[in-house]
């Protein structure tokens, strides 16, 4: 790959590229689902090709195939340079790159137990043993359990010099039920909504994830909501589970805070930010204990890497620091607009026919110092939420409203009757500025969002959310009809 990779970048300069990079990737996947008893779902599949891309005067230009071959990597550098020369026609000015460091180097998810090495039949013996305690109520129509394994073997050069060879392995496991009775219908899920948890990890995921131990708890707990009473609505003190905020961070900070977004190049397809660059610095995003930093060196984390699809070197740093806004995420091409001098390391491409945009990375709320039963005894009227259900979120990334699987009524300090149902609202920065206890670092959980869409053509990209349960108050709840 090493020579196929040189010659990629030979032939665009060659042929006038100031700049070139050609990623070859090759993908493996496996995914298992168990619906009712049956194998409702079980694919294996590898995908090999890869991408060049070039800035010829001033302006992008990028092609892709699936044959790895010298003839065809020579033929795609030829087409991304003429593609780049065409859309230099019609350029507002030139685009220029962050400078950064060149590397040689090989990095590796860390992982314990390769997943591709366990047998289909202790994979499907534990989802089929999932199932069977699942569906032992009459009242469960639909129990179903996934794991979902991908290994990426990335090789990135560019013509500055830096040879990056990357191979990242990301495992995932989980599973739902569907409780009927009547016209009313509850879902509950493990260990996370939208087919469980992942992680850059090996099967050691699977395994740690104590699946089969709660299957009953999630079970009961679906039939319970059958019966259970609405959620009470009006303003409220709100203790979110960590699961719930993870998503809370990530409509409400992750997006608000890619540069593309806030510039305005994704107001086409995906919106705009109210985050918008006179408030750098100088903007109250959320209360004195709200804290939130990036993080593509975190264990674990879905977007944990060495290096960013721009060959930049994995980092941390923070979004929101004591409540104030003091960065964006961004890459090498939009540094400049906002004065820096190094990319963020945001820039990935969802394989290797895509160009790489501005991505969410790891994203985490820093604990705080609070017990979760201290923090609900400080609650007179209030509700404790767990688990996504829905969300919805304006353009601006300002008003929001989000649906959990699950709650549970706080009287007087303590945590009382179960509701079903629940919603809650508000804007982005009341929200948060209404933060007032975080819970401890022994309750943090990375939680994976292995889904995020963004782009045209549409691109789906990973990346993990940490949190641990969290308090805010005079928030807005109500209870979802229908």
């Amino acid at each position: 790959m090493e020579k196929l990779t040189q010659i990629a970048v030979d032939r665009a300069t060659s042929l006038g590229a100031s700049y070139a990079d050609i990623r070859i990737i090759e993908t493996l996947t496996e995914d298992i689902t168990v619906r009712n008893g049956e194998i409702a779902d079980l694919e294996q599949a590898d995908d090999l090709g890869f991408g060049i891309r070039v800035i010829v005067d001033g302006a992008w230009g990028f092609a892709s195939s699936h044959e790895v071959s010298k003839k065809e990597i020579e033929k795609v550098a030829s087409l991304a340079v003429e593609i780049a020369r065409a859309s230099s026609s019609l350029k507002v000015k030139d685009l220029t790159l962050a400078s950064e460091d060149t590397y040689q180097e090989k990095w590796q998810t860390p992982y314990v137990e390769d997943p591709f090495a366990v047998s289909m039949e202790e994979k499907m013996g534990l989802l089929l043993q999932i199932d069977e305690i699942l569906r032992r109520n009459s009242k469960i129509k639909v129990a179903e359990s996934t794991l979902s394994f991908s290994n990426e073997h990335q090789y990135l050069r560019t013509s500055e010099g830096t040879y990056i060879d990357q191979d990242l392995m990301r495992s995932g496991a989980g599973y739902l039920v569907h409780a009927v009775d009547g016209n009313d219908m509850q879902t509950r899920s493990y260990p996370n909504s939208f087919r469980g948890q992942f992680m850059t990890l090996g099967y050691e995921l699977v395994r740690g994830l104590h699946l089969v131990q709660n299957a009953e708890r999630i079970r009961e707990e679906a039939v319970a909501l059958l019966s259970a009473k609405p959620c009470p609505s009006g303003k409220k003190t709100l203790v979110l589970d960590g699961s719930q905020l993870g998503l809370q961070i990530h409509e409400s900070v992750g997006h608000a805070t890619e540069l593309d977004r806030v510039l305005g190049m994704e107001a086409n397809y995906a919106g705009t930010s109210f985050a918008t660059p006179e408030k750098l610095d100088n903007f109250t995003y959320g209360s004195p204990l709200v804290n939130l930093f990036c993080d593509s060196t975190i264990p674990g984390g879905l977007a944990t890497v060495g290096f960013d699809d721009d060959g930049v070197r994995a980092q941390r740093w923070h979004l929101v620091k004591n409540g104030r806004f003091v960065g964006y995420q961004y890459n090498r091409e939009l540094a400049h607009t906002i004065g820096k001098t190094r990319s963020s390391g945001n820039n990935r491409a969802d394989g290797w026919n895509r160009i790489p945009i501005v991505r969410i990375t790891n994203l985490s709320l820093e604990p705080g110092d609070w017990e979760v039963e201290d923090m609900i005894a400080g609650v007179e009227d209030g509700v404790y939420l767990e688990t996504n259900k829905s969300w919805s979120i304006d353009q601006k990334r300002l008003n929001f409203q989000f649906g959990c699987e699950i709650g549970w009524e706080i009287k007087n300090g303590k945590k009382g009757d179960m509701v079903k149902n629940p919603t809650y609202q508000s804007i982005t920065p009341e929200f948060w500025k209404s933060c007032d206890a975080i819970a401890k670092q022994k309750y943090f959980v990375l939680w994976g969002v292995h889904n995020c869409g963004k782009g045209q053509p549409g691109q789906r990209a990973e990346m993990s959310h940490g949190a641990a349960p969290a308090r805010f108050r005079n928030v807005e709840v109500g209870v979802a009809k229908g």
